[in-house]
């Protein structure tokens, strides 16, 4: 028997795991657990009613996912902390048996914290493996490790339950769950990472079939000449072109869309979102912060949230709801061959008969509602299809090169492809229609694959104490180059759609959060708070703190500034820590954000230190001056090493991930280790100490 840990919750890139903590079930692994045997499946979900885990005997699986900075997600931390009690036995859950799979990005530094975490105190506590843990990385794949974790599986259960018959006499359960998995495609013989999965031949019913077949090679495929020497995202090369592909078996259709005649009105917003309240705010200013020649196009917003009971500290985010482009929604509407049903309502439910087992209408898609609103508010048209999506998409495409390709790309010779060509090319539907034009999916097909359209969450800018009723915030207009796996270049789903509701109101500025970009424009936007736990000011306002924000990441320490100002104008008895902002940028003259405001604050002491540097501006000194802020603060590392050792202060990270936030910290750690005379792994122990003790805060973005 499975039992399960009852959380509620996490979206995992690769598939739908609606869970936080919880074992295996229909909503668990959706589109994996398909192509597996449902037949144990059933007996597993049929026992599966009752647990405690202070108690329970059977095997236990566990999917945990990692958030923010190494954290258990918020569903989980009952839970963990629970576990975590020091007062608890060594052997407290010495009966416990248990697999684990992490779900995490190796991009972020505390890579399947979250899974560690639970592994390491339950093993603390007495507990043993059953099978051993997997830990799965967004960052190069998750179907990398969870396909052959979930494959591998199926023995260790089988081994599990044995001795536990053994154990316990439990004759008639194991029997049937024995033999469930002799019959099953997929049974596993040796406990090692491989994996074979039903063929494409299996159709819809290959769960009957009980072995696993090759997709063998058309003759036409095998007699056609190579085209190009190089693969691209629609041609491949041998190995991969003359092999034999194993491919996921087909997913069952669950969805159906039915026409009405009837009209009506769209759902509203809110409807769409279960986060919390909403809120539908009026854009009052709009500035752009950069010269035109810019790199990059950074714009400032303000909204008017005095109507509102929308509250906000600085250092929190909030989300925006955005739709899609609507000129890459017609272009799908044409594709798909409903130009003209647009605004036509339907009616979006579960097909009768359907084969998913736990089948439901996504959350996320109205039950009515027009065909264009699925596609403009609901669906996630730019999300890189995954491998069970590519599958499907074989059965909609009529020519027959076309297919082989598609199913290359979904197979396991074509991984190296697959990640090559669509995920690390950022690849949508779109470009894939493009690329194969045979292919014509169906509206429901879009329905069941593409994941829900997320709103944009954005770090505020503004202190409602320094401005009340005004919410801002700012962002760079992204841009994605046209490339050999997409044809036209894009702008971000949100910041394109803002950018481009907001240009009657924009006026360029030089860097001056004064200048006039107030309109009678009525444009509205519909947003909801998101609360940082601990990217806040420190709550000792004597404390000295460091701020590092490059380009946009200088966002929320604006924010910072001008309430550390109206505290500082409300409270003349009051002792204040010094501050100190590190801030980077490519151009003095071009992109230096909120130059006039960070002079004022200097000026007014609100500010104590401010050290600039610019990546590309030449100079003519005889000692180049520092291109990056990691080069500033080695710098001023005698200062730094002070504020965080001696003072006790606080360190706050605000900008990219990859190319920046994780240098800071490498700066830091060879600062402390300079400072102290230590070897650079005490200097990471000190900097995880500051990390445990939220005195190094993150907030990052890859």
């Amino acid at each position: 028997m499975v039992t399960e840990l009852q959380f509620r919750g996490f979206r995992c890139p690769l598939m739908k795991f609606n869970l936080l903590l919880r074992v295996i079930k229909a909503d668990l692994l959706a589109g994996v657990l398909d192509k597996y045997n449902w037949k144990l499946f059933r007996l597993i979900k049929a026992i599966v009613n009752q647990y405690n885990l202070e108690t329970e005997k059977d095997p236990v699986v566990i999917v945990i996912s990692t958030t923010g900075t190494g954290e258990p997600p918020d569903t989980a931390r009952k839970f963990v902390k629970k576990i975590q009690d020091k007062t608890l036995p060594p052997d407290h859950f010495a009966h416990l048996q248990y697999g684990l799979l992490g779900l995490g990005d190796s991009e972020y530094m505390f890579f399947c914290n979250g899974g560690r975490t639970v592994d390491r105190r339950l093993q603390e506590l007495g507990a043993q493996h059953f099978y051993d843990t997997g830990l799965a990385d967004d960052c190069v794949g998750l179907e990398l490790v969870v396909d052959p974790w979930i494959d591998g599986l199926w023995l260790a259960l089988k081994e599990a339950l044995q001795l536990q018959k053994e154990k316990e006499g439990m004759n008639s359960a194991v029997d049937a769950v024995s033999s469930s998995i002799s019959t099953a495609p997929h049974a596993v013989h040796e406990l090692k990472l491989s994996s074979k999965v039903q063929n494409l031949k299996l159709e819809d019913e290959g769960a009957r079939a009980s072995d696993t077949l090759s997709q063998k090679l058309d003759d036409t495929n095998l007699a056609a000449p190579a085209r190009d020497t190089e693969p691209s995202l629609v041609h491949s090369v041998p190995p991969v072109s003359q092999s034999a592909l194993n491919i996921p078996v087909l997913p069952p259709e669950y969805i159906e869309v039915e026409f009405q005649d009837t009209q009506g009105e769209n759902p509203h917003l809110s409807s769409l979102i279960s986060e919390g309240t909403t809120f539908e705010v009026p854009v009052t200013k709009a500035v752009q912060l950069t010269r035109e020649d810019a790199i990059k196009t950074a714009l400032l917003l303000e909204l008017d949230i005095a109507d509102t009971a929308f509250e906000y500290q600085p250092g929190d985010a909030f989300c925006v709801i955005c739709p899609n482009n609507v000129s890459e929604v017609e272009e799908l509407l044409h594709i798909l061959g409903l130009s003209e049903k647009g605004d036509d309502f339907v009616c979006v439910k579960v097909k009768q008969g359907t084969k998913k087992k736990g089948a439901s209408r996504p959350q996320h898609i109205p039950e009515r509602s027009t065909i264009k609103f699925i596609l403009m508010w609901c669906l996630e048209i730019r999300a890189i299809p995954k491998k069970a999506f590519l599958r499907a998409l074989v059965e909609c495409t009529s020519d027959a090169g076309e297919k082989r390709r598609l199913q290359e790309l979904c197979s396991r010779q074509g991984a190296s492809d697959y990640t090559h060509f669509i995920r690390d090319s950022n690849v949508c539907l779109l470009d894939l229609l493009h690329a194969f034009p045979s292919c014509k999916p169906s509206l429901s097909l879009l329905i069941e694959h593409l994941p829900k359209l997320q709103a944009r969450s954005y770090s505020v800018s503004s202190s409602n104490l320094y401005q009340p009723g005004q919410l801002r915030f700012v962002f760079n207009v992204v841009e994605f180059p046209a490339g050999p796996s997409r044809p036209v270049s894009r702008k971000g789903v949100c910041t394109g759609w803002l950018a481009e509701l907001v240009a009657p109101l924009l006026h360029p500025s030089k860097n001056s959060l004064d200048t006039k970009g107030e309109s009678s424009s009525t444009e509205r936007i519909s947003i909801f708070p998101r609360p940082n736990n601990a990217f806040h000011l420190p709550a000792d306002p004597s404390v000295p703190f460091i701020m590092v924000g490059p380009g946009t990441g200088i966002s929320p320490f604006i924010g910072f500034l001008q309430h550390r100002q109206k505290l500082r104008e409300q409270h003349t008895d009051w002792e204040f820590g010094e501050t100190w902002l590190f801030f980077g940028c490519r151009h003095q003259d071009r992109d230096y954000l909120f130059r006039d405001e960070l002079q004022c604050f200097l000026e007014n002491g609100t500010l104590t230190h401010l050290k600039v540097c610019f990546s590309r501006d030449s100079s003519t000194a005889e000692v180049a001056p520092p291109k990056y802020v990691q080069d500033v603060l080695r710098l001023c590392a005698k200062e730094v090493a002070r504020v965080l050792l001696k003072d006790r202060g606080y360190f706050y990270v605000c900008g990219d991930k990859k190319h920046m936030a994780d240098d800071v910290s490498d700066a830091v750690v060879d600062i402390l280790s300079m400072e102290m005379e230590a070897d650079k792994l005490e200097a990471m122990k000190i900097l995880a100490t500051l990390r445990e003790e939220k005195r190094y805060l993150q907030d990052v973005w890859s």
